[in-house]
């Protein structure tokens, strides 16, 4: 797959897959971390017949824009970056499609352009933002999962990064890898990018610019006093939301209540299945996207 630069209005620019017919429907496949474009391997090769499938390298991400500051990556300017690639390339509306925090900017997107850009959302293993929040607070299984968050946000780790990357950090931080899942070149490739320091830190600026409080272990099981849920609307286009099952980072609890929040929501629960769904269990991830795109055309 050939990547081409694009600029968008805000002078970031992405290094973007665009294949299919340029007047097809246009679906735009958002990654999470820490990977790229690549994420959706599986299905850019499925779908360019009958699709126009765009995929970005996101900002911070291998050689796109990596601006280092914190602030450029707060979620309005993630969001703004997926709106800003479509004009670039002539898309009026499109549907969104997101994994882990290429799915935490879809959830974005989808709320921010429902019925005006976005047709429709496909979110894979990313929870919806007011019930990641509620379960960080009370679930105890969600906020262990979630402390690498604190490590990656903690700048005394920043001399470990600097001295042998990205992956020095993963290796401390994070335990719900699955190596044997991915493909030895597909890993070899990754370790490759998680060398440039710039991009290393673009990541992690990911989850510093976050409003995502992660409480510690000790903190009570409780919601705080005062909190009050984020004021977001009712996700009312059509969802299809992907979820693999046996995901560590992501217990299936936060489906509970998706229901509430996503009036027009398709559920796909993948069995046996770890994090990373798209290219994990791809031909899962393209039939239930098949149906779902035939359903709601």
């Amino acid at each position: 797959m050939e990547q081409k630069r694009v600029k968008l209005a805000n002078g970031i620019e992405l290094d973007v897959i665009d294949e299919g017919p340029r007047d097809a429907p246009a679906l735009i496949f958002l990654h999470g971390f820490p990977e790229s474009h690549r994420t959706w391997r599986h299905q850019i090769a499925h779908f360019p017949d009958r699709f126009r499938c765009i995929a970005p390298d996101q900002r911070g991400y291998r050689g796109s824009s990596k601006p280092q500051e914190v602030e450029a990556y707060t979620p309005d300017k993630l969001i703004g970056d997926v709106f800003q690639l479509a004009d670039a390339l002539g898309i009026g509306k499109f549907t969104i499609v997101g994994h882990d925090w290429g799915g935490a900017i879809a959830w974005g997107v989808a709320l921010g352009g429902q019925h005006t850009r976005v047709e429709r959302a496909v979110i894979a293993n990313a929870p919806h933002p007011a019930i990641f929040q509620r379960l960080l607070y009370t679930n105890a299984q969600q906020r262990a999962a979630s402390q690498y968050i604190r490590d990656f946000r903690n700048t005394a780790n920043d001399a470990l990064v600097r001295e042998h990357g990205l992956v020095g950090l993963l290796l401390k931080a994070v335990k719900w890898d699955r190596p044997s899942a991915m493909e030895p070149e597909e890993r070899d490739a990754l370790l490759k990018d998680w060398q440039d320091r710039d991009a290393a830190f673009g990541m992690l600026n990911y989850y510093r610019a976050s409003p995502i409080d992660v409480p510690t272990l000790d903190a009570p099981f409780a919601l705080p006093d005062g909190w009050v849920p984020a004021a977001l609307p009712a996700l009312t286009i059509p969802t299809l939301v992907i979820w693999a099952m046996d995901d560590l980072a992501l217990p299936p609890e936060n489906l509970e209540g998706l229901d509430r929040v996503v009036s027009e929501l398709s559920l796909v629960e993948v069995p046996d299945c770890g994090h990373f769904v798209p290219w994990e269990a791809p031909d899962a991830v393209n039939a239930a996207m098949e149906d779902f795109l035939a359903r709601t055309s």
